[in-house]
């Protein structure tokens, strides 16, 4: 059957189309005089910043390239994801720090904590002090404060002033946003597939930068071409290719070797449980409470980062989405020093394994090509247990 298949996004960029159309959008956004914040990490309060009319800017981590420059300061077997992140910054060649007029880190791992050290004197600087273990009642309480005192700072470093109404709005407008995002993500589930690991990656990454109502016609055209593609029997990938769900560390740029060798493979990848993937988009806001500071508070220590102890909430998650994506095998890639990622890896495993029967495969890499061949090996030999 021939079927013409239009991208799911339509733009005059091309090669590295989301770096390229966040970075015009931010230039677009400076050029009508908005400040610019870089953060780091989905921890980071998205609303808030928007509220106080600051435009939140993902910063760059995910090249290898970069990584040389960092290790004649940080030690070689530290992140892959802090090392890019560093060296990025001492060479001058991320454009969104570039751009950025002031950077929000958060306390996730203490590699990161100390790497922000060495940058907090280029510019001003919100370092929050994240609680990790969320199940405590003190949790929402503490990381309440810590929202207010970013809030304190946006405000004495740039001179605005957001008021609770203006917190909610943008706490409507994200919701909105995420919403259609899982109506987008949904189609990801169908069998067979109908969409590709680059085209999601493509929407959630520009996703996380903008506002629900400029990423709603992205997404109401995005959505309609995904309708047509199941209407008319298109299907992604070969047929009867095992169905990957992916999870783990964050996986962006060179990292996204692993996607590649899993289609190379034969397998068609059909869920992203990162936060660079689908996980920002999972939950709601809570809208139309008394403190909309402590709902941010309440909804971002949701999210099931391997910082977080316990962190059952990964397992649970990890449920739904294999429910919902129906995955032949889960593959968890783990950064090399990410230890937190790592030694979860095992009780991720269990679960998959004994409660889903699932193949399960971990892969510690780096952001380097050299274990292509061997990572292919393991995949291939994962797929062919499908």
């Amino acid at each position: 059957m021939n079927i013409t298949v239009e991208p799911l996004i339509n733009d005059e960029y091309t090669g590295d189309l989301p770096t390229k159309r966040v970075l015009a959008y931010l230039q677009a956004k400076r050029k009508e005089g908005k400040k610019i914040a870089g953060v780091y990490c989905g921890y980071a309060p998205a609303e808030l910043i928007r509220a106080m009319d600051i435009v939140p800017a993902t910063l760059c981590a995910f090249s290898n390239a970069t990584i040389e420059a960092a290790e004649t300061v940080l030690p070689a077997n530290l992140c892959p994801l802090i090392k890019s992140s560093y060296g990025f910054i001492i060479t001058d060649t991320c454009p969104f720090y570039g751009i950025s007029d002031a950077v929000i880190g958060e306390t996730t791992c203490d590699g990161k904590k100390k790497m922000f050290e060495l940058i907090m004197d280029r510019k001003p600087t919100c370092i929050m002090d994240l609680p990790q273990l969320p199940d405590e009642k003190e949790a929402v309480a503490n990381w309440t404060v810590m929202i207010r005192k970013l809030q304190k700072f946006l405000e004495a470093t740039f001179n605005v002033r957001a008021t609770d109404k203006q917190i909610e709005d943008a706490i409507r407008d994200t919701n909105r946003k995420n919403a259609m995002m899982r109506k987008a993500i949904a189609f990801a589930a169908l069998n067979p597939p109908v969409v590709g690991w680059k085209e999601m990656y493509d929407l959630t990454f520009l996703a996380q930068g903008v506002t629900g109502t400029e990423m709603e016609p992205v997404l109401s055209e995005a959505i309609q071409k995904l309708e047509k593609r199941r209407d008319a029997g298109y299907v992604y990938g070969p047929n009867g290719a095992p169905r990957v769900l992916v999870t783990g560390c964050p996986i962006a740029g060179d990292a996204q070797k692993v996607f590649n060798v899993i289609e190379e493979a034969g397998g068609v990848i059909v869920a992203l449980d990162a936060c660079s993937g689908f996980k920002p988009y999972a939950t709601d806001i809570e809208e139309d409470t008394d403190d909309p500071v402590k709902a941010l508070a309440e909804r971002y220590l949701k999210i099931p980062c391997s910082c977080m102890t316990p962190n059952a909430r990964r397992l649970t998650e990890m449920t739904r989405i294999i429910d919902t994506f129906k995955p032949d095998a889960v593959v968890d890639v783990v950064l090399q020093a990410c230890h937190s990622y790592n030694i979860e890896s095992h009780k991720v495993g269990e679960h998959v394994q004994k409660n889903h029967r699932l193949p399960f495969l971990k892969v510690v890499t780096d952001f380097s090509q050299s274990d292509v061949g061997q990572l292919r090996t393991r995949i291939e030999a994962l797929l062919e247990s499908c």
